[in-house]
């Protein structure tokens, strides 16, 4: 069937998606480890498990969500009412997260934000599954595969920006830090359900172009040797998930490092200059991979990452502005790594559909995103397990505290050198990836930005 070209409002409606589920993939990673540990006084090992635990259960749930999807599009060809489930579900679950009750012990606190979690996290998955499912089934052109995942990641990156700098705004705002917490949560959980709702309104009249589809089996052991039959798709998935480890690491140690290491008052300004420049890359990264290829523009940005972030280790010792200029360039190669395996996974699902003949867009979008997810919580978590045997000393709001040297140093293995090996580990892997035909396909016609 010929490609049906897409219209910059089917770009935009397809990626304001991104910006969307950016809040509840940057929020919690952002702000909900330092509001266990300085706002509602849960001590730092406690609080690696409350982040970890929701997103082990994303593990099992995650794929089941994305068999669903595929039984459903077998019977009626359409994926997207889960989009509406999802939307609502954050609109309702993300301000729990952060509305423990005033005078809750720490332990009381721990379940409260728990318990929150795992329902937003379950919410998020109705969304986000089949939403990187559709990536796959709207166009069947690679080329314009990464025009799709360049907006997306553009869009994705807006929201980042967005919702990193305005969220910790918000939650410092009120007098009492545990009530702008709360006012945050509310802000930008009704800022994620409108954005979720405004892509549902897109794509669900968008064409659909898929191989026969999969009646769907739930057992996650099945779908696991099903998806893990692919090469592509195994390489692909292990490089990314290292990264997600190194990222989301960084994420959940920079207000830490702002603050303890820089010294500086507000970690919003230095997130922002950590995602700007990111979100100002993604159009010359979607221009490499025209020119050079996807493969070798991730290998390009897999490369700036880790030498900002070895420039990053000189934080402290030098000025500051030269600890950010380094992180200037973290950040412009953090871009070109959420675009190319995004642009990558489409191409790989699609093989697999020429291949057996079904589409399983469902079952591999499952796997990644539970891959993605559990990456996302397991970097926080190991940046609090760091702290913890650090001797980080957790407070409330209203405490001051005074960190011991171990604890900085703490702080700095977390923040630059636990994500420079995480990422250095997943280069041999994106070297060995590969697709049959990928040269063919990737060149097979024009790029197709509207305009």
């Amino acid at each position: 069937m010929a490609t049906l070209r897409l219209r910059r409002a089917q770009y935009l409606g397809y990626g304001i998606g991104a910006t969307g589920s950016s809040g509840f993939g940057t929020v919690p990673g952002l702000v909900l480890a330092v509001f266990l540990t300085d706002v509602v006084g849960v001590a730092a090992g406690i609080a690696a498990l409350v982040v970890l635990l929701p997103k082990a259960w994303d593990v099992v749930f995650l794929p089941i969500v994305g068999n669903l999807s595929d039984r459903v599009t077998a019977r009626t060809g359409r994926r997207s009412g889960f989009l509406v489930i999802g939307a609502v579900g954050l609109l309702i679950s993300f301000p729990l997260m952060f509305g423990v009750p005033a005078g809750a012990s720490p332990n009381t606190a721990a379940v409260w934000v728990l318990v929150g979690f795992l329902i937003a996290a379950t919410a998020f998955g109705f969304f986000q599954v089949p939403y990187v499912a559709l990536s796959a089934e709207i166009t069947d052109n690679a080329q314009e595969r990464t025009t799709l995942m360049t907006w997306r990641v553009g869009l994705q990156f807006l929201g980042i920006l967005s919702f990193g700098i305005g969220a910790p705004l918000i939650a410092t705002s009120a007098a009492n830090d545990a009530r702008g917490f709360l006012a945050m949560g509310v802000v930008v959980g009704a800022a994620i359900c409108v954005a979720m709702l405004a892509c549902w309104a897109t794509v669900r009249r968008m064409p659909r172009y898929a191989g026969e589809p999969t009646s769907g089996d739930i057992n996650l052991l099945h779908q696991l040797r099903l998806t893990w039959q692919s090469r592509a798709f195994r390489i692909l998935l292990s490089a990314f998930v290292l990264q997600a480890l190194g990222t989301g690491a960084v994420l959940a140690a920079l207000p830490y490092f702002a603050g303890q290491i820089l010294g500086l008052a507000s970690f919003g300004v230095v997130y922002g200059l950590l995602i700007l420049p990111a979100a100002l890359a993604m159009p010359l990264w979607g221009l490499l991979a025209r020119r050079l290829g996807k493969r070798r523009g991730y290998l390009t940005a897999i490369g700036l990452f880790l030498a900002g972030m070895l420039g990053t280790l000189t934080g402290g010792y030098t000025p500051v502005a030269i600890t950010l200029a380094f992180m200037l360039l973290v950040s412009v190669g953090y871009s070109g790594m959420q675009l190319f395996p995004l642009a990558l996974l489409p191409d790989v699902i699609d093989d697999d559909a020429r291949v057996s003949g079904q589409q399983r867009a469902g079952a591999f979008t499952g796997i990644w995103t539970a891959g993605e997810t559990v990456s996302f919580a397991i970097g926080p978590a190991l940046v609090l397990l760091i702290l913890a045997i650090s001797g980080y000393a957790s407070t409330t709001s209203a405490v001051v505290v005074e960190q011991s040297g171990t604890a900085i140093t703490g702080i700095r293995v977390a923040t630059t050198l636990l994500p420079l090996a995480l990422v250095a580990l997943s280069v041999p892997l994106v070297l060995r990836w590969s697709l049959t035909g990928e040269g063919p396909r990737e060149h097979a016609g024009p790029a197709t930005v509207d305009g």
